[in-house]
């Protein structure tokens, strides 16, 4: 369905500069790897969305929507409703139709004491005019007929020049809008953030857009050992201090360190520190 859109910058598949789609499934999706070729504007209908960049994490439900911008790396998660059910609309749109944009209503300069944004994405909450700009969308995708070119032009125009009026600091964000980071310092973002999830290491390569092997030549150079060897030991340092804190067992703590059971805590607890968590607990 949208996978022209998702494909790899080679992909020679034909992408429209303005589309716009049904999202409909009743399966939940767990670290889905995207890497977006256009910009996308996903519109929760309903459902749980997650989305997990290098160095970030974003969660929406119905009463929000994302602004995701291209050529990024990222994992999403769709999580279905209490009937089961997960829709959305998706509008994507190329670069240089917003550069356009922007042309022909230029954003005010950001000022000095305003911070630069560079995360990925913009999340705007719904009010009453977006969830009747959805609904729009909604019922013209419901008529079964492919919409024009135009309307595509007129229905993103719409949805921008809103945002201009109702949103004009997200949108000066917006004219900047890149992930252009250091890839030293995407590598830390990633390994930092990610250091209680249950995140693999050929993940975090994927999230920094490098090869598994450019990720470990470039994680060893930056600290000066393995990125298994260094999470694990990040891993376990946390779960000293939450054993050292009293309040929590080590059946309690496995899963907030990324682990999925609790054998397997107790054994990279004991690799590291010689005894296991109860052990480590019971001394201190």
């Amino acid at each position: 369905m949208a996978s022209a859109h998702f494909h790899s910058a080679g992909s020679q598949l034909l992408v429209e500069p303005i589309s716009i789609m049904r999202y409909n499934s009743d399966v939940v999706s767990i670290n889905a790897r995207i890497k977006l070729q256009q910009n996308l504007f996903s519109f929760l209908l309903e459902g749980q969305k997650s989305v997990q960049y290098a160095g970030t994490r974003v969660t929406i439900n119905p009463d929000q929507f994302l602004l995701l911008s291209s050529g990024n790396c990222l994992m999403s998660e769709k999580m279905a409703a209490t009937d089961g059910r997960y829709r959305s609309i998706l509008l994507f749109c190329e670069d240089k139709v917003l550069a356009d944009f922007f042309i022909r209503h230029p954003v005010s300069p950001r000022t000095s004491h305003q911070q630069n944004n560079e995360v990925p994405f913009l999340v705007f909450e719904k009010d009453g005019f977006l969830v009747n700009f959805i609904e729009s969308l909604g019922f013209m995708l419901a008529a079964g007929q492919p919409l024009s070119s135009e309307m595509r032009k007129v229905k993103l125009e719409e949805l921008l020049l809103y945002i201009s009026e109702r949103y004009p600091e997200q949108l000066r964000q917006l004219r900047n809008f890149g992930y252009h980071a250091d890839d030293d310092l995407l590598i830390r973002h990633a390994v930092t953030d990610n250091i209680s999830n249950a995140v693999t290491v050929d993940e975090l390569a994927f999230l920094c857009n490098m090869s598994l092997s450019t990720f470990k030549r470039r994680f060893a150079k930056i600290y000066g050992t393995s990125p298994n060897k260094w999470l694990l030991e990040k891993r376990m340092q946390k779960a000293a201090q939450l054993l050292k804190q009293g309040e929590c067992k080590p059946s309690e703590i496995y899963f907030e360190l990324g682990y999925e059971n609790l054998s397997s805590f107790i054994q990279s607890f004991k690799q590291i520190h010689g005894i296991t968590p109860k052990q480590y607990q019971l001394s201190n």
